[in-house]
């Protein structure tokens, strides 16, 4: 493990090679992050009980247990977002990641620039880094499900629901656009803001994950439709 300048946003950095984990130790160090490395898995989930984490980058192939068993186990606890980083580009182990929580994801080879560049869009999102959405917050109560999206917060009936980033700004976007269907590829534009593919397999993955945290009907779900054809519709 090293550490890389003091700063107020501390990002972990989980990589078995090392060249590449102290590479992207500099980059993000020289954006004023505090920085902190790992080349496996051991010891990681102890150092995040132990410090407050806005951000991780996790490597799927790591010695010992993989990214994704990693990232299990951090979404037990913690919601901070993290990134994914894989020399992989299969559809299948990109969905498997986002079904367990991942926010984001990056194939090798990249350019530590554009590590850099997911992190302070991730970092927005989780309202750490900007909290872009502040002009028009306001709280929603859409029979018993509030969102209060200044203090980042859902609750179901009472009980607090843990969401990521991701899945917050997914929520988030659907009740902004109350009874408007929301085509797939405007809610990914909008939510990653990235140029939509054609291909709806993320967007489908976070919405499964969000209604399971929303203990949705999946034949019948109470708080956000599917509109088929188009996309999904969030209903008072």
């Amino acid at each position: 493990m090293k550490q890389q300048i003091v700063s107020e946003k501390k990002i972990l950095v989980v990589e078995d090679e090392k060249e590449i984990a102290e590479l992207l130790t500099l980059y993000l160090g020289n954006e004023g992050y505090e920085v902190f490395y790992f080349t496996s898995s051991e010891g990681v989930l102890d150092f995040i009980s132990e410090n407050v984490i806005d951000l991780a980058v996790l490597d799927v192939m790591l010695p010992g247990s993989n990214g994704f068993t990693l990232l299990r186990e951090i979404r037990k606890k913690w919601f901070f977002p993290v990134i994914m980083l894989t020399a992989k580009i299969e559809e299948a182990d990109k969905i498997h990641g986002i079904t367990l929580g991942a926010d984001d994801y990056i194939t090798k080879p990249f350019h530590p620039l554009e590590v850099v560049a997911r992190v302070k869009a991730q970092l927005r999102r989780a309202g750490t880094y900007n909290t872009s959405l502040s002009k028009e917050e306001e709280y929603y109560n859409i029979r018993g499900l509030e969102i209060f999206p200044e203090r980042h917060k859902v609750v179901l009936y009472g009980e607090n629901i843990e969401l990521t980033p991701m899945e917050f700004s997914i929520l988030l976007y659907l009740c902004q656009h109350i009874n408007q269907a929301v085509t797939s590829e405007e809610l990914f534009e909008q939510v990653w803001h990235e140029k939509y593919l054609g291909n709806n397999n993320t967007v489908f993955a976070h919405i499964a994950k969000l209604r399971e945290k929303l203990h949705e009907n999946a034949r019948k779900p109470k708080f956000i439709k599917t509109v088929w054809g188009v996309g999904y519709r969030m209903e008072d």
